[in-house]
C-alpha cells in the first residue's frame, strides 16, 4: 500500500468542501486530478470513503475512522516541514469557533491576550450557534471552540470552561416590573423574544423555563443576543439572555432584570465550555492555546 500525503491532504479537503469542484478550487488542482487522488486512494484502501447525496459527497462510515488518522498523518508532516524549515507556531493558523455570546462578548478579549502573551498572531474566528460550531470541530474545519450549550457526541471533548449566569429580561416600561418577585404565573402568557434553534441560550430557556410553562408564545426568533436586547428594549417581549451579554443594557438601564422568587427553585447558572475533536491530532499550537484558554480570566 503506497497512500501519499496529497492523497490525505485532498480526502480531507473533499469532507470539508462536499464537492470535487470546490475541493479543487481549494487546493489549486484540476478536477480530475482530484478525482483521481480520491479513486487511487479509495482503490489502495479497497473501500469508498463517501456516499453521494444530492451531489454532494458525504463522509460513510469508513470515511470517518480514516478522518483523524489522516488529519494526524499530515500534522505530523507539517512538524517535520517546520522543523526543517525552521519554522514556528507563529506560521500556523489557529481556527478557533465560538458560539454567538462567548464569540461577540468573551472570545475577542481571550485571542488579544492570547496574542498579547505569545506574540502569536495567526488566529481565524467564526461565530455561529453551538450547534453549528459542533458540527464544524466533526467535520475538521475548525481546531478548538468555545461554546454555551452542553453538547454531547462521542465525537467531541468537552472540558468544562466559564460559568455565566442567566437572566429573565424587559424594559422598563412592561408590567412585571411592578412585581417584587415573579413566580411561575406571572411568567404564563408572556411573549418571548429567543434565540434560533441550535443555541446554547434557546436551550438553556427551553430546559429551565420553557418546559416548566403551560402556555408561553414565541414572539420573535433572532439569531444575536444584540436584536435580542434592542427587541426587549423596544417592548415587544421579554427574554431569557445571559447576564454577560447584558451587562451594558443592564447599565444603560435599557434592560430591567426581573428577580425571579426563591420558591421557583430555578438555578440560573450556566457553564461555557472548551470543545476538541476526540480523536483529532492535536500540535503545539493548539495545546498551547488549549492550556492558556484553561488557566485565562475573564477581564471584567
Amino acid at each position: 500500500m503506497n497512500i501519499t500525503l496529497k492523497q490525505l491532504q485532498v480526502f480531507i479537503c473533499i469532507t470539508q468542501e462536499k464537492t470535487i469542484t470546490a475541493a479543487a478550487k481549494k487546493l489549486f488542482m484540476s478536477k480530475p486530478a482530484v478525482s483521481m487522488a480520491l479513486a487511487e486512494l479509495e482503490k489502495q484502501l479497497n473501500y469508498k470513503l463517501f456516499e453521494r447525496k444530492h451531489s454532494r459527497l458525504i463522509l460513510n462510515e469508513w470515511g470517518k475512522q480514516l478522518l483523524p488518522l489522516a488529519d494526524e498523518q499530515l500534522e505530523h508532516s507539517k512538524n517535520i516541514s517546520r522543523l526543517f524549515e525552521q519554522q514556528t507556531t507563529s506560521d500556523v493558523t489557529l481556527r478557533i469557533g465560538s458560539s454567538n455570546t462567548i464569540g461577540n462578548h468573551i472570545t475577542p478579549f481571550l485571542i488579544a491576550d492570547f496574542r498579547k502573551k505569545t506574540q502569536l498572531v495567526n488566529q481565524s474566528l467564526q461565530i455561529d450557534n453551538s450547534s453549528t460550531i459542533c458540527e464544524h470541530i466533526k467535520e475538521y474545519e475548525i481546531d478548538i471552540a468555545l461554546i454555551e450549550g452542553y453538547n454531547f457526541d462521542n465525537q467531541l471533548m468537552l472540558t468544562r470552561w466559564l460559568q455565566d449566569e442567566m437572566l429573565v429580561l424587559c424594559n422598563s416600561d412592561h408590567p412585571l416590573t411592578q412585581k417584587e418577585n415573579i413566580n411561575w404565573q406571572d411568567l404564563e402568557n408572556q411573549e418571548w423574544i429567543l434565540r434560533e434553534s441550535g443555541s446554547g441560550t434557546r436551550e438553556f430557556f427551553l430546559k429551565n423555563i420553557g418546559e416548566k410553562l403551560t402556555n408561553y408564545h414565541i414572539t420573535l426568533e433572532l439569531n444575536t443576543t444584540e436584536a435580542i436586547i434592542n427587541s426587549t428594549t423596544a417592548g415587544l417581549g421579554i427574554t431569557c439572555i445571559s447576564k454577560l451579554a447584558a451587562r451594558h443594557a443592564l447599565k444603560d438601564q435599557r434592560l430591567m432584570q426581573l428577580n425571579l422568587a426563591p420558591e421557583m427553585q430555578l438555578d440560573m447558572s450556566r457553564n461555557y465550555w472548551l470543545v476538541c475533536h476526540k480523536d483529532r491530532y492535536q500540535g503545539l499550537l493548539l495545546q498551547q492555546f488549549i492550556q492558556f484558554t484553561l488557566n485565562w480570566h475573564l477581564p471584567f
